[in-house]
């Protein structure tokens, strides 16, 4: 296997900060957010959140299935979703909303899948693809309509290395479809298949200029942000972090596993943020206007815990949310909690 492994002594000969493992191309700066400010308390894993028309939060919680919603603080239960099995890093994952049908990606027994409800009272669902790889590590999860109306999602190796460059396979991808779980016109092999040679994306986000972007986790050495190209392959399991071979497309930006180990990621006020368990920081990028990345910046390192869902809201704000009660962190008194900020 090739990976390309940096010490200290190159990243500073690099002029490379202590966090990112790559020097950033664009110059541009990120601007400090505001303030933070709770929207819910009480709530247990929630893994991914989405905004429906009426600005009504949809969010998932990984391990009891529940699908709430949040309007003004004020949390309700639109429903559990059944056939969902929880385990390891699987359940009930992302969520996308593209009315009047809401889209689930959850662990069922025998595999990951994508089912659409009816949004108005969780009704008739369908079930889009079936059949992506599952394991106790690895799910993806990531859901997103993206500019273009298609739905995206994003798929783990299952553990299974190889299959992240085998194009046949669902697991290790970033897929496209249309509503109905067709491959979307103008995919780059005539399948699903989006983009390939991932280990496992969680978080997916568009930008103003809608470039899509997708965050990684690395295995021992880098956790990445790649900018997202049809019918690229970003590498996996041949090398993590950045590497010399062309077929391979590059990072935008990469971490060190403890300082990350990225979820869910968002676009708002010009940069991406980028939610770290491990690293129990909300990490911002700023981005320029040809979509490289400036020097990543940690917000509230530490202060909530573990941070796995982000994202933006109709209205320009961010959300993020909390995840110590997976079994891999200390929850806290009020957790899981999402919070709110202004970028």
């Amino acid at each position: 296997m090739k990976r390309l492994w940096i010490t200290a002594a190159t990243l500073l000969l690099a002029g490379c900060s202590s966090a990112t493992g790559v020097t950033p191309v664009a110059t541009v700066t990120a601007a400090p957010p505001g303030d933070s400010a709770e929207v819910a308390t009480g709530l247990a894993v929630p893994w991914d959140i989405a905004f429906a028309a009426d600005g009504v939060a949809l969010v998932t919680e990984r391990d009891s299935a529940r699908l709430l919603s949040i309007k003004g603080g004020q949390v309700s239960e639109l429903g559990t979703i059944a056939g969902v099995e929880p385990g390891g890093e699987g359940g009930l994952m992302g969520v996308a909303v593209k009315e009047p049908h809401v889209f689930v990606y959850f662990t069922a027994a025998q595999d990951n899948r994508i089912v659409r409800y009816e949004l108005d009272g969780l009704k008739n669902p369908t079930v889009l693809v079936e059949g992506i790889p599952k394991a106790g590590i690895h799910n993806g999860g990531g859901l997103g309509v993206g500019p273009d109306g298609f739905l995206y999602a994003s798929t783990g190796d299952a553990g299974e290395r190889p299959q992240a460059q085998e194009r046949d396979s669902l697991g290790g991808k970033i897929l496209r479809m249309t509503l109905d779980g067709k491959p979307a016109p103008g995919n780059p092999f005539g399948t699903l298949v989006y983009s390939y040679g991932h280990r496992n994306v969680q978080g997916l986000a568009w930008d103003s200029k809608g470039r899509l972007y997708a965050s990684e986790f690395g295995a021992n050495a880098f956790d990445e942000v790649n900018l997202i190209e049809p019918g690229a392959n970003y590498g996996w399991p041949e090398v993590e972090g950045q590497g010399d071979n062309p077929a391979y497309k590059n990072p935008i930006a990469t971490w060190s596993t403890d300082q990350a180990s990225p979820s869910g990621l968002a676009f708002a006020g010009g940069s991406l943020w980028m939610a770290g368990l491990r690293g129990q920081k909300l990490w911002q990028i700023p981005l320029s206007d040809d979509g490289t990345a400036g020097e990543p910046v940690a917000r509230f390192d530490g202060q909530y815990g573990r941070l796995r869902a982000v994202a933006a809201t109709p209205d320009g704000t961010l959300w993020f949310g909390t995840s110590n009660h997976d079994g891999r962190g200390s929850p806290r008194q009020g957790d899981d909690r999402i919070l709110e900020l202004t970028p």
